[in-house]
């Protein structure tokens, strides 16, 4: 269940990213595009963002976590030309800097709709 919910979240943070971001397209607004690109985000964020926050870890450490930012925005980007050569999914985004502030909506929102739809844990006792 928990992982349907953060998908569902993800798909409603890159709705917001693909409306307030001018660099960022998408084919044609469907659910489908953003479901899909949420589960390509997801895999990208699983198996290639930990390899980049391993290689970077200097940078990371040095610019006092600030770089992890950079990192969101490369793989979005990275995501996006995925599931557009890929997977065929019409999810444009036209350069880094688009990729940069859509990542950085897509976290902003995930933290708030995380906080506000997310599953509850058992306070420790």
């Amino acid at each position: 269940m928990r992982i349907l919910i953060h998908w569902f979240i993800t798909t409603v943070a890159l709705v917001v990213a693909a409306w307030l971001v001018p660099g960022i397209r998408v084919e044609r607004e469907a659910w489908t595009v953003f479901a899909g690109m949420a589960i390509i985000l997801g895999l990208v964020n699983a198996f290639v963002k930990p390899l980049l926050a391993f290689m970077s870890c200097p940078l990371i450490v040095l610019t006092l976590g600030l770089f992890v930012l950079v990192i969101n925005g490369i793989t979005l980007w990275l995501a996006a030309a995925i599931a557009v050569r890929v997977f065929h999914v019409g999810f444009y985004v036209d350069g880094f800097v688009p990729a940069f502030l859509g990542a950085l909506i897509v976290s902003i929102v995930s933290v708030m709709l995380t906080a506000l739809l997310g599953p509850r844990r058992p306070a420790a006792q």
